[in-house]
């Protein structure tokens, strides 16, 4: 096993330089690869007793620790919003003269297809509906109404907007500043250092980049069970195929050799192809049902949300259900902020890797602004049909068939839309496009999942050994298989919760660390640039002389 040495002798990485373990660091990849064993032989010796545990470590969870999500969120948004304004904006994500490597275009679509991808597709149509029939904001007896519906659009952005990307913001940032302007490794350990130092290479480092490694392996996996679902249900509906678990564990099998064979091939390729592919196709969705929808009402209703979302998203983003036996909250804003968290790793290591060269306030702006309007105006147009044809079919509200395809099967309602558009024969043609869609931004989270994962196992390297890649693309393959086998849904929920709870620790970890950092670097900036303007060199060791003075 040989040490390959950064920039001084003090910043290193301990890697094999030849055996099994070759390119890796031994301790992270033996216990990442242990993790995954055991998390699989303890579901599959016992599916029922899994699924039991599931259970009850869900309920835990959700009765106890809901506030303590809540609060979590709204601190992240917070500190993002600083970042954002403060006199660090100008700091860039690299060296002073590095420029972004991806046009505008190509990085929205890696940060949208990376960080929403299935579940935009999933949700959005499904979560209003279920929104629109019971929720604790509902006023009374407005269920199924007009008012209802638009608790429901407001409840889904919540859910969907600022919070959730601030998640992202914060990772993403953290990892891109202290590896591409200090020269750290790209892993989540490095955001660690002005806390641990040298430290961070030790122990301390492998905690938090196997944290990282359990959020990315259940936080990905959940979202391949929600996608297969989704796929089986338009297979379904195409070709006839059985909606069952055994079709579903098919169609993960076969997307995850697709992704896989997609993250061998390296970001600035199978990725970026797939990201800008799921961009177009995304759009031309979008205009099928803006053009072939109710239009006025989709477009109304978006602009009346988003205004709503203005003025209340911070008393919701602050709510806590006071009922000790409600069951609502937990079900839906503590699984979306349990699964926002379990994402964070992963979604943040991917957007560091596409955002070099970008300065701090640029990249808030980019990655907590744009994804979220996107978010709205999608979740408008496809959440706002689907309930425009429940409201006012002739038949009355529960005639529109997509509140029954909800409560029977959450993957159809989509379809079930769909077919409301009255395209004829391109009915077929917009559903193939919608399946099509599903199966790509399934492929682009599970691969860019897997290439996170290895760059975490092999301590920073952005060209982690194929046969990993491999093994970590069909190992999260295999943990959404038997999370499915072992509850459906509720097993899927709790893998998000379980893999966000620590991680969301590490973050406030990661946001002391950045600020104390972002001092030392601003001051040394501002002190080296009488002396020596254009001396990265002196800029670093004076950066590293007033981190470790403080």
């Amino acid at each position: 096993m040989g040490t390959k040495f950064n920039q001084s002798e003090t910043d290193y990485v301990i890697l094999a330089d030849k055996g099994m373990f070759r390119d890796l660091n031994p301790s992270m990849a033996f216990f990442s690869k242990g993790l995954i064993l055991a998390f699989l032989l303890f579901t599959m010796f016992d599916v029922d007793y899994a699924a039991s545990t599931f259970t009850g470590m869900q309920d835990w969870i959700q009765t106890n620790l809901d506030w303590f999500y809540v609060l979590s969120m709204c601190i992240f948004l917070g500190f993002t919003f600083y970042l954002m304004c403060s006199r660090y904006g100008s700091i860039r994500l690299g060296k002073d003269a590095e420029r972004p490597e991806f046009s505008y275009f190509t990085w929205f679509s890696m940060l949208f297809g990376a960080g929403m991808g299935v579940g935009l597709l999933f949700w959005s149509i499904a979560e209003p509906a279920y929104h629109i029939q019971s929720n604790p904001f509902l006023a009374p007896g407005t269920a199924n109404t007009i008012e209802a519906a638009n608790t429901a659009m407001q409840i889904t952005f919540l859910h969907w907007g600022l919070h959730g990307w601030a998640v992202y913001v914060i990772v993403g940032l953290a990892l891109a500043y202290f590896s591409y302007r200090h020269d750290l490794p790209l892993t989540i350990r490095s955001a660690l250092y002005p806390i641990f130092g040298d430290k961070i290479f030790g122990w301390r480092g492998h905690v938090a980049d196997l944290l990282a490694v359990f959020g990315t392996l259940f936080g990905v996996a959940t979202t391949l069970g929600f996608g297969s679902g989704q796929i089986n249900a338009g297979f379904s509906y195409l070709f006839g195929i059985e909606v069952d678990t055994t079709s579903q564990v098919i169609i993960i099998a076969v997307v995850s050799i697709l992704a896989t064979i997609s993250a061998v091939s390296g970001v600035g390729k199978g990725i970026k192809i797939l990201s800008e592919a799921n961009m177009w196709m995304s759009i031309i969705l979008l205009v099928v049902f803006i053009l072939a929808g109710p239009t006025v009402f989709v477009l109304g209703f978006f602009v009346t949300n988003m205004g709503d979302y203005i003025m209340n998203f911070i008393p919701m983003g602050f709510w806590v259900d006071p009922d000790p036996k409600g069951e609502w909250q937990g079900w839906w804003t503590v699984f979306y902020w349990g699964w926002w968290i379990a994402w964070a790793p992963f979604v943040g290591m991917f957007i560091a890797r596409v955002s070099k060269g970008r300065t701090i306030r640029e990249f808030c702006l980019g990655v907590l602004l744009v994804p979220t309007l996107v978010t709205f105006l999608w979740m408008s147009i496809f959440g706002s049909t689907g309930m425009y044809y429940e409201l006012f079919t002739e038949g009355g509200f529960g005639t529109g068939g997509i509140i029954a395809a909800v409560n029977e099967d959450i993957s159809k309602p989509l379809f079930v839309v769909i077919e409301h558009l009255q395209l004829g024969w391109l009915t077929q043609v917009v559903t193939l496009i919608a399946i099509t869609l599903i199966v790509t931004y399934f492929i682009t989270s599970s691969d860019s999942g897997t290439l996170v994962i290895t760059t975490l196992v092999s301590m920073g390297n952005e060209n982690p050994p194929s046969s990993y890649r491999i093994f970590w693309g069909l190992g999260q393959g295999a943990i959404a298989s038997v999370l499915l086998l072992a509850g459906g849904l509720k097993a899927l929920q709790t893998a998000s919760l379980a893999a966000g709870l620590p991680f969301a620790f590490i973050m406030f970890m990661m946001m002391y660390a950045l600020m104390k950092s972002l001092r030392a670097d601003f001051e040394g900036v501002q002190q080296i640039r009488e002396i020596a303007p254009d001396n990265q060199t002196d800029r670093t060791d004076h950066y590293i002389a007033i981190l470790n003075n403080r």
